[in-house]
């Protein structure tokens, strides 16, 4: 049916921005959680209920910048029962440096699903150092991820598979996998998904004392921010979507426009890659590709071996490219890494690029209250995904049937990308067997929601600028940045873009129609060429 890979990893595939690199490949030949159920209506407009707390104090992920406080604020369960009970949102916030010219809150989401906001902004303020002179800049953990009720599915994301299991055992030990997640999840797991997240934000929007939600997302958090003005479109204030996601296409089509993107960008970088004089694969880009190929082959048949013992398949190393060409800046390095894996050199270079990670067996970084379950970010990934797709495989067909299945999309996956299109269509099954999420999300159409800037790029490996146009014309209330460059997200990479989203976010001027930013080149004797 498909073949597992013992060293794979589940990864995001939609991650923001980061001065260093993000890896995020979703490569899920793995589950994650049973999907949510649909929310009932957003309350209306003059109906809204008491601002409840936020207890701040010290945060739990150390260090942090020196002015950052971290609380917790009480959402219900599920918004459509509150009777249900609660779950504790974690936040974050670093007060805006111009008290006077405070503009209010500024909420950040840098994308996932399943990366913790907390984290991301105690490792780099800095990134938004000009917004935070007049925002209190705030993260939060969306239910489910970091120290919002982690989920889990107790330890390894790997189904457990004997060598050369036929279709039928693959589907038992995925359907067991699933079980697994539920069981080690607790009572928040029915109840993740961008639309009840979306719902949180309004609840922190209330309790931060802010009569709208002003807003900056990246990559999935594109589509949480779009969600958001689809409910609330009376609370939005002024939100910008970096790294636009989809809001209509299945995991299968997701999967392929992802293969399609990684490919596209893959090329940028070998004909990048050319112009250096020390370039493994010399100035032939149509060559460049075969040999890429090449050695992804070679190396799930005989994996490269280090000096240490750790060793690089094909598969880690199409997870390093793919993780490389989420960031321009990182280029250098990968035709350096490409250099040193092609002459059998040892991949220690690979691994530091984002090569293979053994995922912990023991379930947690650290044992006691409060701690982060290791596979946390890889369950509340499949957990979201799922519960945004209304879409399933038919469980009810046999084990042939779904092998069929996804043999009629092997060939169309392998033309959009030899490397990366077979761990795309392992996504195929990332959600078999479980309840179909809400088709709230697809349904979206010209909510009525204030005027928004969306960000675009060009040479995007994970989020294919066709998205930006399409989720635009979805909203019906859009400019769009459309930024020439290459990477995923364009505000940290690009000045351009970076003038268009202040302006817009520090003093409400937003122009009209489509504008463009021009790529950034990086030389090609930058930092780690020869």
């Amino acid at each position: 049916m498909y073949r597992s890979r013992p060293r794979s990893r589940c990864r995001s595939r939609c991650r923001g921005p980061s001065r260093a690199a993000a890896a995020c490949v979703l490569v899920l030949a793995c589950l994650g959680a049973a999907p949510a159920q649909g929310p009932g209506p957003a309350p209306g407009p003059g109906s809204e209920p008491p601002a409840p707390a936020i207890r701040w104090g010290k945060c739990p992920e150390r260090p942090v910048p020196a002015q950052m406080r971290c609380g917790t604020v009480k959402v219900p369960l599920d918004h459509a029962a509150p009777g249900k009970g609660t779950v504790e949102i974690a936040l974050a916030r670093i007060p805006a440096t111009d008290r006077e010219k405070r503009l209010g809150s500024l909420l950040l989401n840098y994308g996932g699903p399943g990366s913790p906001g907390i984290a991301s902004l105690a490792a780099d303020p800095d990134a938004f150092a000009d917004l935070g002179e007049h925002y209190d800049l705030v993260a939060f953990d969306p239910r489910g991820v970091g120290h919002s009720e982690p989920v889990s599915c107790g330890g390894s994301q790997q189904a457990e598979l004997e060598e050369g299991a036929d279709a039928a055992a693959q589907l038992a030990a995925l359907r067991a996998l699933a079980r697994s997640c539920e069981l080690a999840s607790g009572p928040v797991l029915p109840y993740v998904g961008t639309v009840h997240v979306a719902r949180d934000m309004d609840v922190i929007r209330r309790a931060l004392g802010d009569e709208k939600l002003h807003y900056l997302g990246f990559s999935y958090g594109t589509r949480l921010g779009a969600v958001y003005a689809a409910q609330f479109p009376g609370s939005t204030g002024r939100m910008v979507l970096d790294g636009v996601d989809t809001l209509t296409e299945p995991l299968a089509e997701q999967a392929l426009a992802s293969a399609r993107g990684q490919q596209r960008a893959l090329e940028n970088f070998l004909s990048w890659c050319a112009r250096r004089q020390d370039c493994v694969y010399g100035t032939n880009t149509r060559t460049a590709r075969e040999k890429i190929d090449a050695l992804v082959t070679r190396l799930d048949e005989e994996p490269l071996v280090g000096h240490d013992g750790s060793y690089v398949t094909g598969q880690d190393l199409v997870y390093g490219i793919g993780t490389a060409l989420y960031s321009q800046l990182m280029w250098p390095a990968l035709a350096d890494v490409l250099a040193t894996v092609e002459r059998g050199g040892d991949p220690a270079e690979l691994l530091q690029l984002g090569g293979p990670a053994v995922p912990s067996d023991d379930g947690e970084e650290e044992s006691g209250p409060g701690t982060v379950p290791a596979d946390n970010p890889q369950a509340a990934l499949l957990a979201v995904s799922c519960a945004d797709d209304p879409d399933r495989s038919d469980v009810k067909a046999g084990a042939a049937a779904v092998e069929k299945e996804l043999a009629a999309l092997e060939e169309e996956f392998l033309k959009a990308s030899k490397i990366f299109g077979p761990s795309q269509l392992a996504t195929v099954l990332s959600c078999y067997g479980r309840p179909a999420g809400t088709d709230f999300i697809r349904r979206i159409d010209r909510p009525g929601a204030p005027r928004m800037l969306l960000v675009g790029t060009r040479g995007d490996p994970a989020t294919p600028y066709e998205w930006t146009e399409e989720t635009a014309e979805r909203l019906g209330s859009a400019v769009i940045v459309d930024y020439k460059g290459e990477g995923h997200t364009g505000y940290v990479s690009s000045p351009c873009v970076r003038e268009y989203v202040d302006r817009f976010l520090l003093a409400g001027r937003l122009p009209s129609g489509t504008r463009s930013c021009p790529a950034e080149e990086v030389p090609p004797e930058a930092a780690g060429g020869g």
